[in-house]
């Protein structure tokens, strides 16, 4: 189940970055964000990364030409990208479509696909050379809100990496861009979702005033906490597939069955990740659940609307309750946080952050938890079919190690479909995790070979 990363390393050598600007000339104009896009908790780069495999129909094609060739036409629908950020009054962000572009890097490594392993998972290594950091574009004010590299392999396959800005954009509406790129790249004219602006949908109202509780954006900077150190971090990545999630259904009481994956997914990883940090049982702990708050509007977020919605619901314990109460206890605080997500909700928050100045979600003894198995980057298709991955490039957390993970849509050796969840945590304290997983697995009888499964998966893995 839990998959390590073996060192892999290769050279990349990457042409001059460059700004690819929209075809055809665009609005010069200042457009600002809702109030959901500009809160402080997306004030963030985001990278994903696509593997892609060789083509032998497509030998004389180059996948960056193709690719750099369609954005420049998408840019031309999707104006505000080859923008760049502003702040205005009360640090209210806008963009100014200015139509600069957005940074494009061309790239070849002299490594194979099938190097990387037979199941792609986080971390990738050289992550750095696959997407690098072109000096001076990752600030969130004033940088390019686009930086792109498609770094071609010895195998005729190619890595699309991508890093947005997420004030412009979620999951949901970056899949929509790539997926017009994708469409032009094959041939289109022009996406088959025009992409729809609309921001003022989701901004404040007048007067602002929050009706919910928002525990998420609760002020606990002067809370003392233990950091945790970017010292002797690890990263490891779990593979539940159908016969992990079963094992973990054993622990859900008949009236929570009809429960979701991703509720006894973050019950248990959020319970097996407090024992293994050992705070004191007093101590206040939580879990956000990023939720996509599209479906909770009536009328409905107009269809090709690109930017944020999103809600960070938090569910709230003590130590001591998640490591001693049963997991259907848990599955419950994590079931109401999301269930607090509503059209009101959505609207609250929007006008808390204009009361209060757009403050962050608290990190304190915090966990975030983003399932991306729907966003659906898997169906991206520049003209070499699907991709063989594409979701997160890293495990999450940003600044702060170990702050978040994402549930990401994965096959494991056998072509099993599941999901791969990246956990990252000092040395010592992912030992204690893996043990508290693997006694939760392994009380189901039906999966004792679990262990045998797990070392052959890390003595074959090529990561």
């Amino acid at each position: 189940m839990a998959q390590i990363s073996i060192p892999l390393t290769f050279t990349v050598r990457r042409l001059a970055p460059e700004l690819i600007v929209p075809e055809k000339l665009t609005p010069q104009e200042l457009k600002p964000l809702s109030d959901i896009d500009d809160q402080k908790a997306l004030w963030c780069q985001v990278p994903i990364i696509h593997f892609y495999r060789g083509d032998p129909e497509k030998r004389n094609k180059n996948p960056a030409s193709v690719i750099r060739e369609a954005l420049a036409k998408v840019l031309v629908f999707y104006y505000p990208f080859a923008g760049r950020l502003k702040e205005g009054p009360t640090g209210k962000l806008m963009v100014n479509c200015s139509g600069e572009g957005v940074l494009f890097i061309e790239a070849e490594a002299d490594v194979t696909l099938k190097q990387f392993g037979d199941v792609l998972h986080p971390s990738f290594p050289c992550m750095e050379e696959l997407l690098y950091d072109v000096p001076g574009s990752s600030g969130i004010l004033d940088s390019p809100l686009l930086l792109i590299q498609v770094t071609r392999l010895l195998c005729g396959g190619f890595i699309f990496a991508i890093r947005y800005n997420h004030t412009m954009t979620d999951g949901r509406g970056i899949t929509q861009f790539l997926t017009a790129v994708g469409e032009i790249a094959r041939g289109a004219l022009e996406p088959s979702m025009l992409p729809v602006w609309q921001r003022e949908f989701l901004s404040a109202r007048n007067p602002p005033r929050v009706t919910c509780s928002h525990h998420e954006y609760d002020d606990m900077t002067d809370t003392k906490t233990t950091i945790i150190s970017n010292d002797e971090m690890e990263q490891r990545s779990f593979f539940f597939g159908p016969i992990e999630v079963s094992a973990l259904r054993r622990f859900v009481p008949i009236h929570l069955q009809n429960c979701s994956t991703f509720d006894v997914l973050t019950a248990s990883i959020w319970r097996c990740r407090t024992i293994a940090l050992q705070p004191n049982p007093e101590d206040e702990m939580r879990v956000t659940c990023v939720v996509d708050a599209r479906s909770k509007f009536n009328p409905p977020i107009p269809l090709g609307y690109y930017g944020a919605v999103l809600a960070f619901p938090v569910a709230i314990s003590t130590a001591h309750d998640l490591c001693n109460k049963p997991i259907g206890h848990i599955m419950e605080l994590v079931s109401k946080a999301k269930s607090n997500v509503t059209e009101e909700y959505m609207r609250s928050i929007a006008d808390l952050m204009v009361i209060k100045g757009r403050p962050p979600f608290t990190t304190v003894r915090n966990f975030v938890i983003s399932d991306v198995t729907r966003v659906r980057l898997n169906v991206v298709d520049f003209g070499w079919g699907k991709p063989a991955y594409a979701s997160a490039a890293n495990g999450g957390g940003g600044n702060i190690p170990g702050l978040a993970s994402y549930y990401i849509p994965s096959q494991n050796n056998k072509g099993e479909s599941g999901i791969i969840v990246p956990i990252c945590l000092p040395s010592a304290a992912m030992n204690k995790f893996v043990k508290e997983l693997n006694n939760m697995l392994l009380q189901d009888n039906n999966i004792n070979h679990i262990l045998q499964e797990q070392q052959k998966l890390l003595a074959s893995s090529k990561l």
